[in-house]
């Protein structure tokens, strides 16, 4: 019969689960389009209020400015994917070139890095060696740990750009959507400001939740930037007026 401990200690280890997010790169997409969505719409919203009253001219140059945004955000979160795998592509074949024209110098520089792990010599050489006896072993040993470079999905310019557009038109339908059931501007501009502040402050919130930093602190940083943002614009309209 094994020990009352032994068996304490393998429930404990059975039950240990290590619990990791996976998608970082889809919340990156979201927070970027969510967070531009919510903070430009509303602070153009707002300084269109402080000029005019109908809110028809509000809601026709909110809706120009979403499509516009969110044609502008995926279009950027396209681009930035294809030249990260471009990137890629172009380090994965130099790489290959280099172990090919440099094997010596590539070997070295294989040392070099299990050196700073504090390996024993005698462990290092025996690494490299089997390291260097597989060609696409050793170049995703350098993209990965000399120059701290992982393969990008295939369609992550596509995804990107879709996950990034469609978050600004969700972000963005928020702070305008006050203006479509309330004929005066002033009067629909503050029930778009506590609607969007409520708004920022959630999303702040679940973004810090998935982030790993403070929900809290998270949650009134992101609706502080959107509140001054819209504050500016409102203020601005007024002296220009």
């Amino acid at each position: 019969m094994k020990p009352l401990r032994q068996n304490q200690d393998e429930t404990t280890q059975g039950q240990h689960k290590e619990e990791h997010f996976m998608a970082p790169d889809l919340i990156r997409d979201i927070v970027i389009g969510m967070a531009d969505g919510l903070t430009v719409p509303f602070a153009l919203a707002a300084g269109l209020s402080g000029t005019v009253s109908n809110t028809g001219l509000v809601v026709i140059a909110g809706v120009a400015e979403i499509a516009a945004g969110s044609i502008a955000m995926g279009l950027g979160g396209y681009l930035a994917a294809r030249t990260d795998r471009e990137h890629y592509l172009s380090e994965l074949e130099r790489e290959r070139r280099e172990i090919r024209e440099l094997p010596d110098r590539e070997r070295e520089e294989v040392a070099d890095i299990l050196r700073q792990w504090s390996l024993p010599e005698e462990t290092v050489q025996s690494a490299v060696d089997a390291i260097s006896q597989d060609s696409d072993r050793w170049v995703n040993f350098m993209m990965k740990y000399e120059l701290g470079l992982e393969e990008p999905e295939p369609k992550r310019a596509r995804n990107s750009s879709l996950t990034i557009g469609l978050s600004y038109i969700a972000g963005g339908i928020i702070p305008l959507s006050p203006y479509l059931f309330v004929q005066h501007a002033n009067a629909a501009l503050v029930i778009s400001v506590i609607v969007t502040l409520i708004a920022l402050f959630v999303f702040g919130y679940v973004k810090g939740r998935f982030t790993g930093s403070r929900p809290g602190k998270s949650a009134w940083q992101t609706a502080l930037v959107g509140g001054v943002a819209a504050g500016i614009a409102f203020a601005i309209a007024k002296l220009i007026s």
